[in-house]
């Protein structure tokens, strides 16, 4: 599965959002998203089989964190993308300023 396939579902999105703030264990991820213990793993799963994130065991648990490259790909994707909509967004700002000076003579 790849990072976009495995954050399009919205509970692993809550997670990515969690670990973008700091790194986490599951009982730490169990507690802020209020889930159980096997659902948050099976998410973590996913998202670590997808590269988003990693696990490092410190003693008895396991601290996930996300990793960058693949929000570094999914940003490269969306660069056209948001081109686009700043283009549109340009051209449409620049018609209302037309509309609003024509209204005004």
């Amino acid at each position: 599965m790849d990072a976009l396939a495995a954050i399009a579902e919205p509970t692993r999105r809550r997670i990515v959002d969690a670990l973008r703030l700091r790194a986490c264990t599951v009982t730490e991820l169990v507690s802020m998203l209020g889930m159980s213990q096997p659902a948050v793993s099976k998410h973590l799963r996913v998202l670590r089989e997808a590269g988003v994130v990693t696990a490092q065991t410190r003693a008895q648990q396991r601290v996930y964190r996300l990793e960058p490259g693949p929000f570094r790909e999914l940003d490269a994707w969306l660069a056209p993308y948001r081109r686009m909509w700043t283009h549109h967004l340009a051209e449409l700002e620049r018609h209302l300023d037309r509309t609003t000076t024509l209204e005004e003579s």
